[in-house]
Formats: structure tokens, sequence, C-alpha cells
């Protein structure tokens, strides 16, 4: 016999959330590790929370899911720190979400495609995801977000989650904020700063997808412009000034692609706050830095091989995805930042020219209502 309407409403609001998160190197293990923390603290959630890891085998011979399993330890992504007791480590992917209602995506953000053709079919409707990937995916009809990416190919709605987040400095429990982006549903985006918050994590709702997740996306390649200059020791003016010019490009490049985006958002953890912590002390601009110092003579590809053990460097190919819209639209003399990055990056020009893009024009008959200086 079916219960009753009000006890099967009453057995829903009960029933406990179960949480994955898809991806396991740097930034996805301290998340695992957040989200552990809160799932045995909060009667809403499942204390087990699945990691899925892209197996690897380590140079013991061992294979890196059963040293997680193990050592409860990410001993090549995230040495040094415990990952809680709850955190299970699972190298099969369809395996990992299955039974999950809420999954965290934190993946370098050129496998996401490939990852959510595999879970097509395979993940209910109402499940809820969260993105906490930095980057786009441009398509022959135009830019696409991770966040739109994983909607469309799922069926599920998906909130991001960005901000002024170093992985390591998280996980050894130094106070930071970040920024939850939602589109319509404040209460999952609530459930969502409940399970990431912490004492030294602070999370805060907004409701524009899109903006934070530009945000989170745009500021890797301002943090390139940030290395370049730290690598040419150009000093502390030319790099804020950087910071300036790249901020004023994102805000103005976010409002062109989606006039949605919010002016309020920039100020937001996931704005100005993540975009100075990259340019003071991301992956980004440390590579960017190196590479500087060579004289643009060792490429990306052998600098992030070397210095990130295995970690994938965004800023470098979000800077070609950037470029390939602002070529298609013919906005590039509009970014003279986001152009030059790209061009150093590609050896068209050498590091220098970070100082030298002012020189460039911008044509504002192109921006309506002036959205650079909006």
């Amino acid at each position: 016999m079916a219960p009753p309407p009000a006890a099967q409403g009453m057995s829903s609001s009960l029933r406990k959330s179960k949480v994955t998160v898809v991806g396991s190197g740097n930034w996805g293990s301290v998340a695992s590790r957040l989200i552990a923390s809160n799932t045995l603290r909060l009667d809403s959630f499942h204390d087990e929370v699945r990691m899925w890891v892209y197996e690897e085998k380590l140079p013991s011979g061992e294979k890196l899911t059963d040293v997680i399993n193990r050592e409860n330890e990410n001993v090549k992504y995230l040495p040094g720190f415990k990952l809680g007791k709850n955190v299970i480590a699972d190298p099969d992917l369809e395996h990992a979400v299955a039974d999950s209602d809420m999954l965290v995506f934190v993946t370098p953000h050129q496998f996401v495609e490939g990852i959510c053709k595999r879970l097509v079919g395979k993940v209910g409707k109402d499940v809820e995801a969260i993105s906490l990937i930095k980057g786009m995916e441009v398509k022959k009809e135009g830019p696409c977000m991770i966040s739109s990416l994983i909607s469309e190919q799922l069926g599920i709605n998906c909130c991001v989650l960005m901000g002024a987040n170093i992985a390591s400095e998280i996980a050894e429990g130094k106070f930071s904020e970040a920024t939850v982006g939602y589109r319509q549903n404040r209460v999952i985006a609530e459930k969502w700063v409940q399970l990431f918050t912490t004492p030294y994590f602070s999370v805060s709702p907004v409701q524009d997808v899109e903006g934070v997740e530009l945000c989170g996306t745009l500021k890797n390649v301002v943090a390139i412009a940030a290395g370049f200059v730290d690598g040419l020791e150009m000093g502390n003016n030319t790099k804020a000034a950087i910071m300036r010019i790249g901020l004023r490009e994102m805000k103005a490049f976010s409002k062109l692609l989606f006039p949605s985006v919010k002016d309020t958002t920039f100020f937001e953890s996931c704005g100005v706050a993540d975009l100075i912590t990259t340019c003071l002390g991301g992956r980004n601009r440390k590579v960017a830095e190196a590479f500087a110092k060579s004289g643009g003579k060792r490429s990306f590809d052998e600098l992030e091989a070397e210095m990130l053990q295995g970690q994938k460097l965004q800023g470098v190919s979000t800077a070609r995805e950037l470029y390939e819209v602002l070529s298609h639209r013919e906005w590039l003399e509009l970014f003279p930042l986001f152009t030059t990055v790209h061009e150093i990056s590609t050896g068209r020009l050498p590091p220098g020219a970070i100082v030298e893009y002012s020189e460039h024009k911008p044509n504002f008959s192109l921006v309506q209502g002036s959205a650079l200086y909006a």
C-alpha cells in the first residue's frame, strides 16, 4: 500500500543526498576533503563520498586508487593531507556516480565532454551537478560554458563554484572564500553552500551562473600575462596595471557574451579576489613566469610536464579558445590583452610584448554601449 501524499513528502524531505566528486587532481582532492567533513556532520547527506579517479600507476607499480583507499591520501596530487575516512576512490566512472544525486565536476575542462558522453543515460534527471571547472568549449555555433555543456549532455541542472581558491592553501586550513553561481533554484544553491562551507572556507550564493563561471575561466588568461611580467621582472606597478586591464577585459567580454551578467559579480570572490590570488600565486602565473624567463624558447607543454607533476595548465588553452571566439566575432581589437597573451603563448610575439599591447587601437564602434567601460 502506497504511503499517503504527506508521508511521501516527508520521506522525500528526509532522504539523504549522496555525493560523488568527478575528478581527483589537486583541487578535486581538496574538494573531496571539504565535502567529506560535512557529509559526516550533516544529517541530510550520506556519509560516504565517492571520488572518481582516472587510474594511474605510481612509480611503485601500485594503482593510484589502491594507494588512496589504503592511505586515505592522494599521494600524487595532494600528498601530506588525509582526505577523510569516508572518501572512497573509484576508478570506474559509471560505478562512482551510480545512485548519487549530487555530482561535483572538477577535472581539466578539455576532458569534460568525453566524461559526459560516457555518463549519458547513466544519470537521473533529478540529479544536481556543480562545476568547479575553469574553461570553455569552443564549437562552431560559438563558445559553450562547461556548466552548460554538462546540463545539455546529461539533461540536469548545473551550478558553478569559483573563487580565490589555491587548493594547497585550503588543504592547510587557511581561510578563503568561494562563490556558488546558480540560475533559478536558490534552495539547491544553499544546499551546495552547506556542502562546501567550513569554518575556514566561506561560500556564498549569487544568481549569475555565466558571470561566476566566466570570472573563473578568464582570470587564468590574465594570470598568464601576470606571469610574463614576473618573468621579465617588470615590477609590481606593471603587474597591477595588467591585472586592472585584465579585469576590465574580463567584464567586457562577459557582458558582450551574456548581457545578463551582473556587474556586482566581479566584486565577489569569483571575480576580483580570484584574479588577485591567481596572479600572485597560481600555477598559470608560475609557468608563464618560467616561459618568459626562457625568452619564450621553452614551450608551455614542456614546462607544464616539468613543473606541474601531472596537473594541467588551463590558462594557455583558455587563451587559445578565447582567441578563436574573438577572431570569429571580429573582437580582437577590443581585447588587446587577451589577444596578446595568446600571441605570446604561441610564439608569434616575444614575452616583452605584454606591455606593448596598448599600441593596438580598439574599435569602440564594435562595442554597443561602450561595454569595455560599462
